[in-house]
């Protein structure tokens, strides 16, 4: 149909027959406002360029729906501001409803129609009174809507009426077992009771019978006088193996006396180092035989009281404190193995680190014949190291829960006060332990530079 788009409009103005003033109280529904966009995006289609307005020809090109998505908004901006096109996309709506245009013009309203498409057809033909069609619209989707929420609404009452019946019956079910246990209970308390009474019953009984024997014991009194010579004889016999007995603690004692104890055993050891100290110093001094004076003695005491530690007087730096101690007579030499391996060569593998150290310290005390004891943490090693007897080094390993550190510390402690003593390392918690415990501390790296 090609027409006058200026006369076209006005004709379907004056058919429509919209009254002016007529408008809205409030927006359109979304569903109207959405179903008029799609009959504006389909109408957008089949008009020619002139006809289509010029704020959607950019719009004309794109597929229905994509035009109703991207262009919504104008769509219905020129619906409401643009009569003729609005009177374009109503004629589309007479052809499509033409029933529903003609009871709409009619002041009528189809019972059964939709009213999306009541309030779609309403809005774009206006007759006379569409705003009422469109508030009516407004009212019936709002009932539908408040339909669908009470519809909502029962679903979950059914539905929490059912877990309520649910929950009352798992209720019951529970009670049913509460006092079924209470039932078992009140057995097990009344067979408890029970019990009870026939254990005061037996009490009762017991202690008569503990009254009936103490009458009996007082009866035989008389006759225990009389059996006093045989316990006598009995006696003899008895002391005779108490003498046995005693003759054998004795022996256990005096076996105890030979197996000596880690006391006894610190002793021997210092009086090795103070008879071989006395005399080497006999021997550098060149001293006489002669006895002592008393003088003589408190001046030594406090000689060695001032001398404690072995090499007190030495420097931590000096090269040859190793030497210097290692001539001492019966010095111990503790070494912290890994510190003294880490220090020096410690990109090697452990095994190599600890075969290096060994033979260096092997070598040592094979020159000097001092006592050497070299410790690692034993939670390093796969397999220890098995060393032949003739090694002159001793080489120890910390057991499972124990670090080498504790281990150096518990091997101080046991040496005896007074012998001289020397730890090989350059930790420092350690260094700190060993010094209160009388022990002088050599750096790692001397030790290195003298096996080097």
């Amino acid at each position: 149909m090609t027409a006058d788009p200026g006369g076209a409009g006005d004709d379907r103005a004056t058919q429509d027959g919209e009254p002016k003033g007529e408008s809205l109280e409030r927006p359109l529904p979304e569903a109207v406002r959405a179903r008029v966009v799609e009959y504006g995006a389909e109408i957008l289609g089949s008009m020619t360029a002139a006809e289509i307005p010029s704020a959607l020809r950019r719009f004309a090109k794109f597929e229905p729906r994509r035009r109703a998505r991207l262009a919504g908004p104008d769509i219905a901006s020129r619906l409401e501001s643009d009569d003729e096109f609005r009177g374009r996309v109503a004629d589309r709506m007479r052809k499509a409803w033409p029933t529903l245009a003609d009871g709409l013009g009619n002041g009528e309203i189809p019972p059964a129609a939709d009213p999306v498409t009541v309030g779609a057809v309403a809005y774009l033909l206006r007759p006379d009174g569409w705003p009422s069609v469109i508030e009516h619209v407004h009212a019936e989707l709002e009932r539908q809507a408040k339909a669908k929420e009470a519809d909502a609404t029962a679903d979950a009452i059914a539905e929490l009426r059912g877990k309520l019946d649910e929950a009352r019956a798992g209720h019951k079910e529970e009670v049913v077992r509460l006092r079924a246990e209470l039932r078992g209970h009140k057995a097990e308390i009344a067979e408890l009771r029970r019990k009870l009474h026939t254990e005061r019953q037996q009490a009762r009984k017991a202690v008569r019978r503990a009254e009936e024997a103490t009458a009996e014991a007082g009866d035989r009194t008389g006759t225990a006088a009389a059996r006093v010579s045989s316990l006598e004889a009995e006696n003899r016999r008895l002391r005779g193996k108490l003498a046995a007995a005693e003759a054998q603690i004795e022996n256990v004692r005096r076996a105890a006396r030979t197996g000596r104890s880690a006391d006894e055993a610190r002793l021997r050891v210092l009086l090795d180092v103070l008879q071989d100290a006395a005399h080497g110093l006999r021997r550098e001094l060149a001293l006489p035989t002669s006895i002592t004076l008393p003088a003589d003695l408190v001046a030594a005491e406090a000689r060695a009281g001032a001398s404690g530690v072995p090499g007190r007087g030495l420097p931590d730096d000096d090269p040859g404190l190793v030497d210097q101690l290692l001539v001492m007579p019966r010095i111990h030499l503790l070494v912290d193995g890994y510190n003294v391996t880490k220090t020096g060569y410690g990109t090697l593998p452990l095994a190599d680190q600890r075969t290096r150290l060994l033979a260096g310290l092997e070598g040592l005390a094979t020159r000097t014949k001092a006592e050497i004891t070299c410790v690692f943490d034993g939670a390093e090693v796969d397999a220890p190291l098995t060393l032949s007897a003739a090694r002159r080094v001793r080489l120890l390993f910390s057991d499972p829960g124990e670090t080498a550190d504790e281990l150096i510390i518990r091997l101080v402690r046991a040496e005896p006060e007074g012998r001289p003593l020397a730890v090989v390392t350059s930790d420092k918690e350690i260094i700190a332990a060993v010094r209160r415990e009388g022990a002088r501390t050599v750096a790692s790296r001397l030790l290195l530079r003298r096996l080097d």
